[in-house]
């Protein structure tokens, strides 16, 4: 009964974590439903973020419904031939560029948080933020390294998730870290010899 009763006080989270391994897992099998699942995802988690108070993380979830259909799109269409992206690696100036707006992207949130919120984390709120907007870019663009990106995501995650007790999600992140590593070897096996990355995406 006892778990019963948390499961209906926490059925939102609940179902964001399920939803987040289903997300996670048509991930790695690089299938289309990863960005319908990614969307009802981000869906459930405004509202636990809401009432966590963890605004970046939120407002982020809005975010990752805009990028869901982008990121759907361009696993269809989004190469210079028009026809499904392959697996790439990311270049030395589109790394530049993803650093710039890292640092760009953390600087604003970072202050809108701290001026015009009651964030109790207003850095490490803007950190995974920040990240996970250019992590999930880098998924829609099919760039392998962007697991590589989640990795540190998610273990932040996890402190910050401990500390305003959302277990569940906790959880969530944790397999996210682990299944991080294999995404990263399974994407692998499909990365398309750098001579031919210009060429399609």
């Amino acid at each position: 009964m006892i778990i019963y009763g948390w499961l209906i006080d926490h059925y939102v989270e609940v179902c964001g974590t399920l939803t987040g391994f289903l997300y996670l897992g048509f991930s790695i099998r690089q299938h289309f439903l990863t960005w319908p699942v990614g969307l009802l995802n981000a869906l459930f988690y405004i509202a636990v973020f809401y009432t966590s108070r963890i605004y970046a993380d939120m407002t982020l979830q809005f975010y990752y419904v805009v990028i869901s259909i982008y990121g759907w799109w361009c696993w269809y269409h989004g190469s210079s031939t028009g026809n499904s992206l392959m697996v790439t690696k990311t270049d030395r100036a589109l790394w530049l560029k993803l650093i710039v707006s890292f640092l760009l992207l953390f600087t604003v949130i970072a202050y809108i948080l701290l001026h015009y919120t009651d964030s109790q984390v207003p850095y490490w709120d803007a950190v995974t933020t920040a990240l996970s907007i250019v992590a999930t870019w880098m998924l829609a663009r099919k760039k392998i390294e962007h697991w590589l990106v989640w990795v540190v995501v998610d273990a932040i995650s996890m402190g910050l998730f401990i500390f305003k007790e959302l277990y569940p999600t906790t959880l969530l992140f944790f397999v996210y870290t682990v299944l991080a590593i294999y995404g990263y070897a399974e994407w692998k096996k499909d990365l398309i010899p750098e001579a031919e990355e210009g060429r399609l995406v």
